[in-house]
């Protein structure tokens, strides 16, 4: 039998006895029962009062700055996480926006979007992270820190150190057996000249796919182009490979009237089911990229260099080439095929001083 006590229903916790004398806890709300550790009606009594007292000042409080923030902020009140959602995306442009209008999709994102900027808590959070996506956990990280740079709000909603970290899938190069496949097997003249300039230039998909006639100077054989991603200036010094390659594509106007149409998506997926054809894992259209990286580093070409032609380097440094354009990179061919040269040169002079002896 339960000798049940306090009923008063504006309050969340009660109290009541058990049989034995000790006094319990009960949640209204979770439906909870906790021991007081104590058959003291007094200090029972002073427990329950303090653990009402503790739910009823943060809510008071929070009333407290709900009436301030109305005064400076009339829409701190009303703001929610899709008003962020969506002032972010028009701060975008190009393909990052194209990017931001899909990640804001996100499913994940569902439980936050009418929630109140001032009402959430790191729980809401959590519970869009759990299922552990790469893409919910970047761009909800970005819409957080996007909110708190616009002062709309007051506190992080989960401290830098405890979001959890993200884990990005391995990436890798494409290699040169794949490489040759890939074009061998293609019967498109645009993309198989895709796939070759990809190759030699390592820029990104869009960066290559909107190239134009203007960007390549014969005179001193450099292709230069601006980063679509970073805006950042790229210069590559070409060699007689992607030179055979650049004399088949347009003289005037796009390189690749077509490809330049197709969307970044788009152009991804024909390149997946030529590798799934081709029994080609592991590989995207930016693992040219990392190819590209990984060639320079193999064939000892300088990281100043590479940095200059991958538009990795600052700006002043890109200003500076641009307004010095008499400036030439040697190409990444020309170090490939000195070092292959080498190569070749010691295991000659390896054989010639075996028979020697």
């Amino acid at each position: 039998m339960l000798v049940l006590m306090h009923r008063d229903m504006t309050q969340r916790y009660r109290i009541y006895r058990r049989l034995g004398g000790k006094f319990y806890l009960f949640d209204r709300q979770t439906g909870k029962r906790e021991s007081l550790e104590t058959t003291e009606k007094p200090v029972a009594l002073r427990l329950l009062h303090a653990r009402n007292e503790a739910m009823i000042q943060p809510i008071i409080n929070r009333q407290i700055a709900r009436a301030y923030l109305m005064v400076s902020d009339p829409g701190a009140v009303s703001r929610t996480w899709q008003f962020v959602m969506d002032e972010a995306v028009k701060l975008k442009d190009g393909e990052t926006k194209v990017r931001w209008m899909v990640a804001i999709k996100d499913r994940a994102l569902d439980g936050l979007r009418r929630v109140p900027l001032l009402e959430t808590n790191a729980e809401h959070f959590l519970k869009a992270l759990a299922p552990r996506k790469v893409s919910t956990n970047v761009f909800l990280r970005r819409i957080h820190n996007f909110a708190l740079a616009m002062s709309w709000l007051p506190v992080p909603v989960i401290p830098k150190p405890q979001w959890p970290s993200v884990r990005y899938q391995e990436k890798r190069a494409v290699t040169q057996e794949e490489h040759d496949a890939i074009v061998a097997r293609e019967t498109h003249p645009e993309r198989k000249a895709f796939y070759r300039l990809a190759w030699h230039l390592g820029a990104s998909q869009s960066d290559i796919a909107e190239l134009d006639a203007d960007s390549i100077d014969w005179a001193k054989r450099i292709v230069c182009y601006s980063r679509k991603k970073t805006r950042e200036m790229a210069f590559v010094h070409f060699g007689e490979d992607l030179a055979r390659v650049l004399e088949i594509l347009p003289k005037t106007g796009p390189l690749f009237p077509y490809l330049s149409t197709v969307r970044p998506g788009d152009r991804s997926t024909e390149f997946k089911q030529s590798c799934t054809r081709l029994g080609i894992e592991g590989i995207s259209l930016h693992s040219y990229r990392y190819a590209w990286a990984e060639r320079a580093k193999i064939a000892g070409y300088p990281e100043r260099f590479a940095q200059i032609a991958l538009g990795h380097n600052s700006k002043a440094i890109h200003r500076a080439y641009a307004r010095n354009a008499h400036v030439l990179l040697p190409s990444l061919e020309s170090f490939e095929k000195d070092k292959q040269t080498q190569k070749s040169g010691r295991i000659s002079s390896q054989s010639d001083s075996a028979v020697a002896a």
